[in-house]
C-alpha cells in the first residue's frame, strides 16, 4: 500500500512551484530587502524619467537616444519581472508561483537579457561610426537603421531563446516543486523534472556563449577600433571630446558585463562559494544596471540634462 501511495504521489502533476529564495541565509532577506526596494524604485523612476524626456523633447529624437530608450524599456520590464516577486518573498513569504507564471518569467529573462546585449552592440556600432567615420554618420545611422536594428534584435533573440522555456515546460514534473532560487531560472526549474534535461543544459550553454559571448566580444572589438582612431586624432581636445561621447555607453556596458561575468565565475566555482551567492548575483544583475544606467546617461549627457530641466520648467510653469 505504501508503495502504491508513493507511486501515485510521484505521478501527480505539479501545478505550481515554490521559490526557496536565500533560505540558507534568512538574515540576508531582511537586510537585502530595503536596499533592493530602493534600487527597484530608483530603477523605475530613473528609467521612466528618461523615457518620458526622450519622448517629449524634440531635440532627443535621434537614433542614439532611440537606442537608449530601448535599453530603458528592457531594463524596466526585467526589473518588473523579477524584483517585485523577490520582495514579496522577503516580506510576506509569498513563495508559490504558478506553472504558467514561472515559464513566462523564464521566457522574459532569457529573451530580454540577450536583447539588451544586442542593443549595446548596436550602440557600440553607432559610436564606432560617430568616431571613426564622422562624415558618413548622418547617412549610415538613420531612423531606418534603428528600425532595421530593432527588427533584428527582436527576431534574433525571440527566435533563439523561445526554445528554452518551451523545452523546460514540456518536461514532466511529477513530484518535487521547490526551486532553489529566487527566480525561475531554466536549469533550476528543469532539474526538478522526472525526465532527461541534457538537451536543456546543452542548448542553454551553447546559446549563452553564442549570444552574450559574441555580443560582448564584438562590443569590445569596436571599442579597440574607437580607441585606435581616437589616438590618431591630432587636433587639440579632439581625443578628449571623442572619448567623452562614448564614455557613458562604455560605463553601461561595464555595469552589464561585470556582474554577468562575476555571476558566471561564481557558478564555475560553486563548490568554493555559498550556493546563495550566485542566486543573489542573479537577482542583483536584474536591478543594479537598470538603476545605474539612466543615472549615468543623465549625468554625463548634456542634451539629456537639458531635456529634463526643460520638462521640469514646463511642469512648474503650468502649475503657476
Amino acid at each position: 500500500i505504501y508503495q502504491l501511495l508513493l507511486n501515485s504521489s510521484l505521478s501527480t502533476e505539479v501545478s505550481e512551484f515554490l521559490l526557496n529564495c536565500l533560505v540558507r541565509s534568512p538574515r540576508w532577506q531582511l537586510w537585502l530587502s530595503l536596499p533592493l526596494c530602493l534600487l527597484f524604485l530608483l530603477a523605475m523612476g530613473a528609467n521612466t524619467t528618461l523615457l518620458i524626456t526622450i519622448r517629449l523633447e524634440a531635440s532627443l529624437h535621434e537614433p542614439t537616444y532611440y537606442l537608449l530608450s530601448l535599453i530603458c524599456l528592457l531594463d524596466t520590464v526585467l526589473c518588473l519581472t523579477v524584483i517585485p516577486k523577490v520582495l514579496a518573498i522577503f516580506w510576506f513569504d509569498l513563495r508559490p508561483i504558478s506553472f504558467s507564471a514561472c515559464f513566462l518569467q523564464m521566457f522574459i529573462m532569457n529573451n530580454f537579457l540577450p536583447m539588451e546585449s544586442c542593443t549595446f552592440l548596436v550602440m557600440a556600432y553607432d559610436r564606432y561610426v560617430a568616431i571613426c567615420k564622422p562624415l558618413h554618420y548622418p547617412s549610415i545611422i538613420t531612423d531606418q537603421f534603428v528600425a532595421r536594428s530593432l527588427v533584428f534584435i527582436l527576431a534574433r533573440n525571440t527566435f533563439l531563446t523561445a526554445p528554452i522555456p518551451i523545452l523546460s515546460a514540456r518536461l514532466h514534473y511529477c513530484g518535487k516543486n521547490i526551486i532553489e532560487n529566487c527566480i525561475c531560472a531554466n536549469l533550476s526549474v528543469s532539474k526538478l523534472s522526472c525526465g532527461n534535461i541534457t538537451l536543456n543544459q546543452i542548448y542553454q550553454l551553447i546559446l549563452a556563449w553564442t549570444l552574450l559571448g559574441s555580443d560582448l566580444i564584438l562590443i569590445f572589438l569596436s571599442y579597440i577600433f574607437i580607441l585606435r582612431a581616437v589616438l590618431r586624432l591630432n587636433t587639440k581636445g579632439a581625443a578628449a571630446k571623442a572619448l567623452s561621447t562614448c564614455g557613458s555607453h562604455f560605463i553601461l556596458i561595464l555595469f552589464f558585463s561585470t556582474i554577468l561575468l562575476v555571476f558566471v565565475f561564481t557558478h564555475l566555482a560553486k563548490k568554493k562559494v555559498s550556493p546563495d551567492i550566485p542566486v543573489l548575483l542573479n537577482v542583483l544583475h536584474h536591478v543594479i544596471p537598470a538603476a545605474l544606467n539612466p543615472i549615468v546617461y543623465g549625468v554625463r549627457t548634456q542634451e539629456i540634462k537639458q531635456g529634463i530641466w526643460k520638462l521640469l520648467r514646463k511642469g512648474s510653469d503650468s502649475r503657476k
